[in-house]
């Protein structure tokens, strides 16, 4: 019996060409510069080889003026908590990531305390590796709100920050899916946020420090979560984060068959009026099927679906006076996939085919419209 798969149901088929909101297209073909900055993550298509991780790094210098570090991997809890000296893993990869930042470019570093399912506190990253599990250890059960939890991820995002000096950073990733998924965390996760801004704040006052949240889920009949729920989190939460700071994949909407809605942009950024900015975001140009649900799930997609979907992107950016936003894929991770993530066939799979280039190198049309783009000036 394969797993049920409870939240993702695929809902776009092809991107409305309806102007959203009327006059989004005349904004960007009457712009002779732009008010956002645009950014690419360093997320591997292969781990195989130093040139295929070099790849990545090159073409945001030459795609983007800001690069994005998301860290979603875990936490040296222990070497945090005792403020020492943090594994050679990770400080291995910090600087690796340090050196390819690109001169000239804005530098956005996320990072959280929260599993990459988002049902629990992160795993560890140790002297192991990263995402090891919690089983066994002190961290296992600790609640977010717990003081050594405070304490670590307090000390964890200190040294981030003085390590990148990032001109962005965000201490928790989609923390509106803890109130929907373990919803009992939800107020102990608060506290934690409310402990770390007000800590950091200080430390950092001309930081802009944010969390992130899925915008899919804000907005209802988008999904499947309890709306009221998720409105009281999004009120909850907007005191400790200086910005309304989106995560948006469309194709996982929960309305079978559907379109983009023409009003999506408009109704995601009216529920706030902080500044505001997409952290990330992605639009499949294949079709792919994963058979490890039941029933099987298919994300259908094309070059110029997603091409659709990168014009209305960068339109309701300037419609909307966005900071950033950041594409996350620069290139299809088949190989990786192939080579490492590929069995089960894993949620991982929905984004592999969300690439500016495809598996082989190819540049997709939606690069030609993004390049476009980022060359005009920056207001």
């Amino acid at each position: 019996m394969k797993p049920s798969l409870l939240s993702l149901v695929v809902a776009v088929l092809m991107l409305s060409c309806a102007d959203p909101g009327g006059g989004a297209t005349a904004v960007a073909a009457a712009s002779s510069s732009r008010g956002y900055y645009m950014g690419l993550t360093p997320f591997p298509y292969d781990i195989s080889t130093v040139a295929a991780v070099e790849y990545v790094y090159e073409k945001i210098g030459a795609d983007a003026d800001l690069m994005a570090h998301h860290f979603d991997n875990g936490v040296p809890w222990d070497e945090a908590l005792a403020d020492g000296t943090f594994p050679a893993g990770v400080m291995d990869d910090w600087s690796f990531r340090r050196s390819r930042v690109p001169s000239g470019h804005m530098l956005y570093v996320a990072v959280t305390p929260i599993s990459s399912m988002r049902d629990g506190l992160a795993p560890l990253w140790n002297e192991s590796g990263d995402n090891q599990p919690l089983d066994g250890t002190v961290w296992e059960g600790r609640t977010f709100n717990h003081a050594d939890v405070k304490s670590a991820y307090r000390n964890y995002c200190r040294r981030v920050i003085d390590y990148f000096s990032p001109d962005y950073v965000a201490v928790g990733v989609e923390v509106n899916l803890v109130k929907e998924k373990i919803p009992a965390q939800w107020g102990a996760y608060l506290e934690l946020q409310q402990y770390l801004y007000a800590d950091l704040k200080v430390r950092y006052p001309d930081l802009p420090v944010f969390v992130t949240l899925t915008a899919i889920d804000l907005v209802e009949g988008y999904s499947n979560a309890d709306h009221a729920g998720q409105m009281e989190a999004l009120a909850q939460i907007m005191d400790y984060t200086d910005y309304y700071a989106i995560s948006l994949h469309p194709f996982f909407a929960e309305v079978p068959g559907g379109s983009l809605p023409a009003d999506m942009f408009q109704r995601i950024f009216s529920l706030s009026d902080k500044p505001a900015c997409i952290t990330e975001t992605s639009y499949p140009a294949e079709t792919l099927t994963m058979t490890d649900y039941d029933p099987d799930v298919t994300i259908v997609g094309s070059d110029e679906a997603q091409r659709e979907y990168v014009a209305m992107l960068l339109d309701e950016a300037e419609r909307h006076n966005l900071l950033f936003v950041v594409n996350f894929l620069v290139r299809d991770y088949d190989v990786l996939w192939s080579d490492t993530l590929g069995a089960p066939e894993n949620l991982l799979k929905a984004w592999r085919d969300t690439g500016f280039y495809d598996q082989d190198g190819r540049a997709r049309p939606a690069l030609d419209l993004w390049r476009s783009r980022l060359a005009l000036p920056r207001r």
